[in-house]
């Protein structure tokens, strides 16, 4: 009994980290299907960077969805206040490009984006960078 149970035990814990969220929420593509990954990093005005990180969890994240963009993750540098980095992942360099002209375009972006600013811009500058996974990333 001992020995079962130490066997169940260490086989969870070897499936730990494929059930993490990370690994859940990035599910690979199909067979032969590689994604173009966007990297883009936000650099918010001073003192902003909570308007901006409640405007995507409000608002942003669903509409990204909505128009067929894949969240991929998001992070705040420990050595840069007031930057949020953020990848999308996407079938295509063109749908990604159809993706973010639908987004613009959506009302309900437009009116989300003028009441996150009613107390004053938030974002300063954006940087984007689209990605091909290397043929050894575990992510494609």
């Amino acid at each position: 009994m001992r020995f079962a149970l130490s066997a169940l035990a260490l086989a969870v814990l070897c499936l730990l980290p494929l059930l993490s969220p990370a690994a859940l929420a990035a599910d690979p593509p199909a067979q032969g299907k590689i994604r173009v990954f966007e990297m883009r990093k936000y650099y918010t005005h001073p003192g902003r960077l909570d308007a901006l990180n409640k405007r995507f969890r409000e608002h942003t994240n669903k509409l990204f969805v909505k128009h067929g963009m894949e969240l991929v993750g998001y992070w705040t540098p420990k050595d840069q206040p007031d930057v949020l980095i953020y990848i999308l992942a996407y079938p295509s360099k063109d749908a990604a490009e159809a993706s973010w002209k639908a987004f613009r375009d959506d009302p309900e972006w437009k009116k989300a984006a003028a009441e996150s600013e009613k107390d004053g811009k938030i974002v300063a500058k954006v940087e984007s960078t689209f990605m091909d996974p290397t043929d050894y990333s575990p992510i494609k």
